[in-house]
């Protein structure tokens, strides 16, 4: 699990001291479950497809690459032979860390987990709270993928206690703030390890919305040493990840999460996206993690 790390620096904000480090890590988040080919072209849907993604973000500067599977026309997937699949291409490819997904909707817990047991990543996400999930076209004025994304807390420790088993470093996913401290009783009871690695996501209806002030709230609501990267859904990622730099914190791109580049035009590529990323990183005067640091930042063995 994490263990503690020293940090190059530290700073005070007026949010409080948060650590600070010259390397930043990359995630990229290579096609998630939604998106389709007509809306971006470079979405992945074969394991072959998607391996090849995971080499062009692994080239670009990308560390870790989230992962979902597809059907070959583009649908969601949890069969675990095609995470196999995925694992193995990927593999052929590349050595980047990877972290399989363990969401779902309307699907038993069983099937959201499995593939990750019987294929042990380095990392394994896990969502860390219950809320609406919805996609709402303001020119149509109507929704669109409208759920109710079901994740009580049975079922948060059903997937943690595998996770741990399968010697994965779980990624707890917090589309709020109040998923932020759902991992108390977890640090409690022992099942979830300190210091723990959290995803802030923004931007989803029906969580926090992505606006300026959220991420330090996100920010100041973790248990102290906490490991945190952040996830802004939609074009104002960019702004998100800019804010996330002078925080101390680590970024997410990729195709799951937004299309467009911050010049405005349609990404590629997965290492389109990973290219801006790094090339903010370096504006900031820091550099991107390597897989070495990248282990290190994790306490990956």
């Amino acid at each position: 699990m994490l263990g503690q790390q020293k940090h190059s620096l530290a700073q005070e904000t007026p949010w409080g001291r948060t650590r600070m480090r010259d390397q930043v890590v990359i995630t990229c988040a290579l096609t998630g479950v939604l998106a389709r080919k007509e809306q971006c072209p470079a979405i992945p849907y074969t394991p072959v497809e998607i391996a090849e993604e995971a080499l062009r973000a692994y080239e670009a500067g990308a560390t870790v690459v989230h992962i979902h599977a597809r059907t070959p026309d583009g649908g969601p997937s949890w069969e675990s032979s095609v995470f196999g699949e995925i694992k193995s291409q990927i593999r052929k490819r590349c050595p980047v860390l990877l972290n399989f997904s363990s969401g779902g909707i309307g699907l038993p817990i069983q099937e959201r987990i499995s593939h990750i047991t019987d294929h042990q990543p380095e990392i394994a996400a896990l969502n860390m709270g219950s809320m609406n999930y919805a996609i709402y076209s303001r020119s149509q004025k109507t929704f669109y993928h409208d759920h109710v994304f079901a994740n009580p807390f049975k079922d948060i420790q059903f997937c943690l206690e595998r996770i741990n088993a399968a010697g994965a470093v779980p990624e707890l996913e917090c589309f709020d703030v109040g998923h932020v401290g759902n991992a108390q009783p977890f640090i409690h009871q022992g099942t979830l390890k300190t210091p723990a690695h959290f995803s802030l996501i923004m931007g989803v209806l029906g969580g926090i919305p992505a606006k300026p002030g959220n991420l330090a709230c996100m920010v100041e609501n973790l248990p102290e040493g906490s490991h945190w990267e952040v996830i802004g859904i939609g074009r104002k990622q960019w702004d998100l990840l800019g804010e996330a730099l002078q925080l101390g914190g680590d970024l997410r791109v990729g195709l799951e999460d937004n299309f467009y580049l911050p010049n405005k035009e349609m990404a590629r590529s997965n290492g389109e996206l990973v290219a801006a990323a790094v090339a903010m990183i370096e504006a900031q005067g820091k550099k991107p993690a390597d897989l070495a640091q990248t282990r290190k930042i994790l306490n990956l063995s």
